[in-house]
């Protein structure tokens, strides 16, 4: 087996036997290895039979998908999120932009569903941002080969951007390469909290991680953005789904954000 495909869940058992299901279709010449980090919804249970290993690590995505990379077979290493839908020719892709010694890794293109105006205006945004700024995040499907994975001593262990800074530690082993065939993804983030807001939210996020502020406040910014799902649920703060609320609105709760601070 020449790609090995490392996906890390966390009680997904509402998608993870289609997702297997579908790699299986998409790419059946593949080594498929999901590493749960403590699922308590049966996830587990749900990939058996679809995939060629099965392991628990300590919870954690940096972790879990090292874990996955000790017992891959192939040389090429893809990592997929299992909200994510492959084409069938991506496999022959990877192979394709590998061939080349000088490409260490890469990354593909991104279409958010379902087909929404502000997301293909953030799928265009992100496209040019990997190709300017030469770092991509995990929903992307970032692959390498295995011998520079290990090389670099794989992901590195810290609660978020890990896959941002696995991207760096790539380009700056040889050249990275972004696949002009489209990974889709799930939406389900940016819907639990409005769309424009959450796609602002990550701008700031990566704007600040590109201005080398510290992960410690970052992560503190991420907690404190994601826990309004639970706030909204509760009946407190703004509704669950906002998609009709503006891009002024939208950078209002920013600013919330950034105001609710106190690194």
């Amino acid at each position: 087996m020449n790609i090995s495909i490392i996906v890390p869940v966390l009680n997904e058992a509402a998608i993870i036997r289609g997702f297997l299901q579908h790699l299986r279709t998409t790419a059946p010449d593949a080594e498929i290895i999901v590493v749960d980090g403590g699922s308590n919804d049966g996830t587990v249970e749900l990939c058996r039979g679809l995939a060629d290993h099965i392991l628990e690590s300590a919870r954690g995505r940096a972790r879990q998908m090292n874990a996955g990379v000790q017992v891959a077979r192939g040389k090429i290493l893809w990592f997929l999120h299992a909200d994510s839908r492959i084409a069938t020719n991506s496999l022959k892709a990877i192979e394709d932009v590998l061939a080349d010694s000088r490409i260490v890794g890469g990354c593909f293109r991104l279409r958010i569903v379902p087909a929404r105006w502000v997301y293909r205006v953030r799928d265009v945004i992100g496209d040019l941002c990997v190709n300017l700024f030469r770092i991509a995040l995990g929903d992307r499907g970032l692959f390498c080969r295995r011998n520079h994975f290990l090389a670099l001593g794989g992901y590195p262990d810290q609660p978020l951007l890990e896959d941002a800074d696995f991207y760096c530690k790539l380009r700056a082993a040889g050249r990275v390469r972004q696949v002009p065939i489209r990974i889709q993804t799930s939406a389900r983030r940016y819907e639990a909290l409005g769309p424009t807001r959450t796609i602002l939210f990550y701008l700031l996020i990566m704007t600040l991680y590109l201005a080398r502020t510290k992960l410690s406040l970052l992560q503190k910014m991420v907690r404190w953005f994601g826990s309004r799902k639970t706030r909204d649920a509760a009946g407190v703060a703004v509704p669950q789904r906002a998609p009709h609320r503006g891009a002024a609105t939208a950078t209002r709760d920013i600013c919330e954000t950034i105001s609710n601070l106190n690194p």
